[in-house]
C-alpha cells in the first residue's frame, strides 16, 4: 500500500474518532458517542478504542494501516464492511443488488454469499433497510451555539468581491474574499482578497490563520468544493483538527460567518469611493477597516460587549502553535505522474528530473504548493528522493546512458524463428499417414472388375 492510500485510511479513521478526542469529555458522554459512531460506521467499540489508543501513542502515524496477513475472519469482516458502505451510499439498495455489486467487483465469488446471511449480519450491525429508513427520516431542530474558548471552533466562508485589472491582458476580473472567524470570540483570524475561486485561496487563508493564531480544535465549513476536498481532510487529520461540514441547504448553521459577511458589505460600499487598481491596495484598505472598524469595536454577541480582539486576548485557553516545518508538512499535496522517455515528469507546465531509470513508471509526487522548487518522489520499492526543476542550457549536453537492465541484449540468432521451426517439425511428426494408398494401382498387372 503506497503512502497516499495509507494516509487516506488514516484520515478516515481520524474523522471517526475525532469527537472522542475532546479534552474533558465526560465518560458517560464518551460511551454514548462510541455507541453512536459504532452504529453509523459499522465498526465495533473495541476497534474505536484501539484507534484512539494508537492516535494518542503515535499521533497521525499510529492510524496508518499496518501490513498483516489476511485471515478468514478478516475477509468476512472486509466483505461486511463493503456491504455496509454500499447500503450507506444508497440506503434503498436491496440485498440482491448489494450481492451483485460485490460479485461484479470480485470481492466475493459468484453464488457464495447468501441473501439471508447478509441480511442478518446487516441487521445486527444496524443497517437493515428498515433501520436506514428510520435514520434518514429523522430530522432535528437548529439551535444557537457558541464555544466557551478561543480556537475551539473556526468558521470560514467566501464572498464575491469587486473587479480589478489583474489579468495579463489588463482586463478586469473578479476577486474573492476568504474569511476565517473564531466562534467564541468572533475574532477575524484571517481576511483577505484572492484572484482565484478554488481550493488554493482557502488553503492559503487557512494556512496563514494557523500560522498567526495557532491550531484550532475543530473547523466548521459549508459544502463548497473549495472546502470539501482531499487536501482539507488530510491536512486536518495531520494537525489533529476535527473537520465538520454544515448540512446542505442550511445557511442558518453557518450564521456567524454569514453575519460577518453582512457587516463586511459596509467595507465594500466605502471601498468603491477609493481609487484602488491593484489587489495589494485593496487588501491594505481591508486591513485598515478590519483593525479600526471591527476588531476593536464592541460586539453585541460577546460578554459585556467586549471587542473581538479583547475577547481573544483575554481568553485563558492555551494556544497550540506549531513550527514552520510542521505547518509545511501538514499542507503537502500528493499527485501521480508518469515519467517520460527523458526521465522527466510534467507538473504545472514545468519539467522536473526524476531519473532515466524510471522511464515509463507512474510515480507519486508530494509537494508544498507555496514552494515548487523541488518535489518529493515516491515509488514502491525505492526510498523517497527529490526532483528539481529541469534547467535547459544553451548546449544539449551528453545524452545520459541507459541503465543496464534497459540496454539491448546481444543475440546470435532469432529465438522466434528457432522456436517456430521446432513447432513446425513437431506438427509434421504428428501428421497421420493414410491407411490405403491408390497411387500404384493399375501398374502391377492385376485384373479389375
Amino acid at each position: 500500500m503506497n503512502r497516499r492510500k495509507m494516509e487516506e485510511k488514516a484520515t478516515n479513521r481520524y474523522q471517526l474518532i475525532a469527537p472522542l478526542l475532546q479534552e474533558g469529555l465526560d465518560p458517560q458522554k464518551a460511551k454514548q458517542l462510541r455507541v453512536t459512531i459504532s452504529k453509523e460506521s459499522g465498526l465495533s467499540e473495541r476497534t474505536l478504542r484501539r484507534y484512539i489508543a494508537q492516535f494518542r501513542e503515535e499521533g497521525f502515524e499510529g492510524l496508518k494501516q499496518k501490513q498483516y496477513r489476511t485471515t478468514k475472519g478478516d475477509t468476512q469482516d472486509l466483505i461486511l464492511d463493503h456491504a455496509i458502505l454500499l447500503r450507506r451510499e444508497v440506503p434503498s439498495r436491496s440485498i440482491s443488488t448489494i450481492i451483485q455489486i460485490l460479485e461484479w467487483e470480485g470481492i466475493v465469488k459468484k453464488d457464495t454469499l447468501k441473501r439471508s446471511t447478509l441480511q442478518e449480519k446487516l441487521a445486527k450491525r444496524g443497517y437493515s433497510s428498515r433501520q436506514m429508513r428510520m435514520y434518514h427520516e429523522t430530522s432535528g431542530a437548529v439551535r444557537r451555539f457558541q464555544r466557551k474558548h478561543r480556537n475551539q471552533l473556526w468558521h470560514s466562508d467566501i464572498k464575491y468581491g469587486p473587479y480589478l485589472p489583474i489579468g495579463p491582458d489588463g482586463k478586469k476580473k473578479q476577486v474573492y474574499m476568504v474569511a476565517l472567524l473564531d466562534d467564541a470570540t468572533r475574532m477575524p483570524l484571517h481576511v483577505s482578497f484572492y484572484p482565484m475561486l478554488d481550493a488554493r485561496c482557502v488553503e492559503e487563508a487557512f494556512r496563514e490563520a494557523i500560522r498567526k493564531h495557532g491550531v484550532p480544535e475543530s473547523v466548521y465549513f459549508d459544502n463548497g468544493k473549495q472546502y470539501r476536498n482531499k487536501w482539507m481532510t488530510r491536512t486536518c487529520a495531520k494537525l489533529g483538527i476535527r473537520l465538520l461540514y454544515a448540512r446542505p441547504y442550511s445557511p442558518e448553521s453557518t450564521g456567524k460567518v454569514e453575519r460577518f459577511n453582512r457587516t463586511f458589505n459596509s467595507f465594500l460600499e466605502e471601498a468603491r469611493l477609493e481609487d484602488y487598481k491593484t489587489l495589494d491596495k485593496l487588501n491594505s484598505l481591508l486591513e485598515v477597516w478590519i483593525s479600526e472598524c471591527y476588531l476593536h469595536k464592541g460586539h453585541s454577541a460577546l460578554k459585556d460587549q467586549m471587542s473581538p480582539f479583547a475577547a481573544f486576548r483575554s481568553d485563558t485557553q492555551p494556544i497550540r502553535m506549531i513550527s514552520a516545518e510542521e505547518l509545511a508538512t501538514a499542507f503537502l499535496h500528493a499527485e501521480t505522474r508518469k515519467v517520460d522517455k527523458s526521465g522527466c515528469i510534467s507538473f504545472q507546465d514545468k519539467k522536473y528530473e526524476v531519473g532515466i531509470n524510471f522511464v515509463g513508471c507512474r510515480v507519486e509526487i508530494t509537494y508544498d504548493p507555496l514552494d515548487l522548487t523541488e518535489l518529493t518522489v515516491d515509488l514502491e520499492g525505492y526510498p523517497s528522493w527529490k526532483a528539481k526543476e529541469l534547467v535547459i542550457g544553451e548546449r544539449a549536453g551528453k545524452r545520459p546512458s541507459l541503465p543496464e537492465h534497459m540496454t539491448k541484449a546481444p543475440a546470435t540468432s532469432s529465438r522466434l524463428l528457432k522456436a517456430a521451426k521446432g513447432q513446425a517439425d513437431k506438427r509434421k511428426s504428428m501428421a497421420v499417414t493414410p491407411a490405403v494408398s491408390y497411387r500404384n494401382l493399375g501398374k502391377r498387372g492385376e485384373s479389375h472388375v
